[in-house]
């Protein structure tokens, strides 16, 4: 894939070239070999496996459209091409405005902007500058899925000032033909989450299982409901459920299993990095996190989320209207997202009344039963391991109310504690130590 990749490439970076020169020699009243860039007949693609051909072809892009990408991509791929736009202005000992671009931090060449493609494109006809600028809108599928934007780092200068920005995502899928997962950073403060373990290694109530059940349907079959049976005219589209009960109780490896067994990547929104006291900030945040999860088919899942969707309060001061306003653009991005939104929360009655209308399911994770529990205690302890005569798990299970985190918590004291003294047995003792551990953080006790 890389060589198709490169090849196909290769060819788009020789015909920008062409088409760089023949706007500067028109533009300077050179000779060139043509009156017009459009003249210019992209490269074709016979026989092409890249995916850059893949993603042309589906968007069907027209000449400018090819220009545009081409150069978003020129700097990460043939930055040469564009020092031709580092002349001076003879009269001024400056750069050409009407060529735009910045010089970069690190990056010794040209980086263009919306400018530049202006330039290129437009020269000096105003209207086709104008018309240049529903490419760069909302609408577009440059900006709609992602693929590339005009960046502005100052809001009051003019749009076209921006720097013209290839996404991550589709950099990586043109060069390595790979998904691009995103990096954990203040743009993106979300993790993704994976785990080694599978559908039966998860101690659930029959019940519960049922209910994740119809998440797994969804993810499954959801997209040939709104398309096929034509639903989405009634619904739409994503799914969105909430999970709530005890800490320990199987939510997270819950929302882990739903992206393994359906191969979607699941990322664990953190909290700490989205809410700001700042007015507009909180929102800002999210923004970024929907806008980059758009159209990827991701499962969203934001962990005690009380924390951010939390019950609205009477707007007695400007703080509450503003917290307010928070909750109310964040139920309209949930409820807008296309793929799986999970909410995790230990106390459902924290959270906001107006997100029950908006699930399709509430799924609530109890603390396991004995029957469970018993389940939950054999499989925490590693097969090398033995148990002592006198432990019985069975009664272990029945007494003591505790949810499946907990147990591994105890599982693995226990098992430290048989490493330490070199031999592959768990007492009772060290079982009811790291039980009494477990107590003592809610600030239970038991009998010694």
């Amino acid at each position: 894939m890389i060589k198709y990749n490169a090849e196909a490439l290769g060819r788009e970076m020789q015909w920008l070239g062409q088409v760089i020169d023949a706007r500067m020699k028109l533009y300077w009243g050179q000779p060139a070999h043509c009156t017009n860039i459009e003249e210019l007949n992209p490269p074709s693609f016979p026989n092409d496996r890249s995916v850059y051909k893949q993603i042309v072809s589906h968007y069907q892009m027209n000449f400018a459209e090819r220009v545009i990408l081409a150069m978003a991509l020129a700097p990460h791929m043939q930055p040469h091409l564009l020092d031709v736009f580092f002349i001076k202005n003879a009269d001024y000992d400056r750069g050409f405005t009407e060529f735009g671009g910045i010089k970069g931090v690190n990056h010794g060449g040209f980086i263009p902007t919306g400018e530049t493609v202006a330039f290129i494109l437009a020269g000096n006809d105003l209207e086709k500058r104008f018309r240049l600028l529903n490419i760069f809108g909302e609408d577009h599928f440059f900006r709609k899925f992602n693929i590339l934007n005009i960046v502005h780092p100052q809001s009051q200068e003019p749009f076209l000032s921006g720097v013209l920005t290839i996404s991550s995502e589709y950099l990586n899928f043109f060069t390595s033909g790979e998904s691009h997962k995103p990096d954990y950073s203040i743009n993106f403060p979300a993790r993704r989450l994976t785990t080694n373990l599978d559908w039966t290694d998860l101690v659930l109530e029959e019940r519960v299982l049922e209910e994740v059940s119809e998440i797994c349907d969804w993810i499954a079959f959801g997209d040939k409901l709104l398309n096929e049976w034509e639903m989405k005219k009634k619904i739409k589209p994503g799914f969105r459920t909430l999970f709530y009960g005890p800490p320990g109780t199987g939510k997270t490896l819950t929302a882990s299993l739903l992206g393994k067994s359906a191969g979607l990547d699941v990322y664990r929104i953190d909290l700490s990095m989205v809410v700001s006291k700042f007015i507009g900030e909180t929102e800002k945040n999210l923004a970024n996190i929907f806008d980059q999860a758009e159209n990827k088919n991701w499962i969203l899942f934001f962990d005690e989320a009380d924390a951010l969707f939390g019950k609205r309060t009477q707007a007695s001061s400007s703080n509450d209207r503003h917290a307010n306003q928070e909750i109310s653009y964040l139920l309209q991005r949930v409820e807008d997202f296309p793929g799986v939104v999970i909410l995790a929360t230990n106390l459902k009655a924290n959270l906001d009344d107006a997100f029950s209308r908006r699930f399709q399911s509430m799924i609530y994770f109890p603390i396991p039963g004995p029957a469970q529990r018993r389940r939950l205690w054999e499989q925490s302890f590693p097969n090398t391991t033995v148990f002592e005569s006198k432990l019985n798990l069975e009664e272990i299970a029945r007494k003591y109310e505790m949810a499946g985190g907990a147990i591994i918590n105890v599982s693995r004291y226990s098992a430290l504690r048989a490493l330490k003294r070199g031999d592959k047995t768990i007492l009772s003792e060290d079982i009811m130590m790291g039980i009494r551990k477990e107590f003592g953080k809610d600030g239970k006790t038991i009998p010694a």
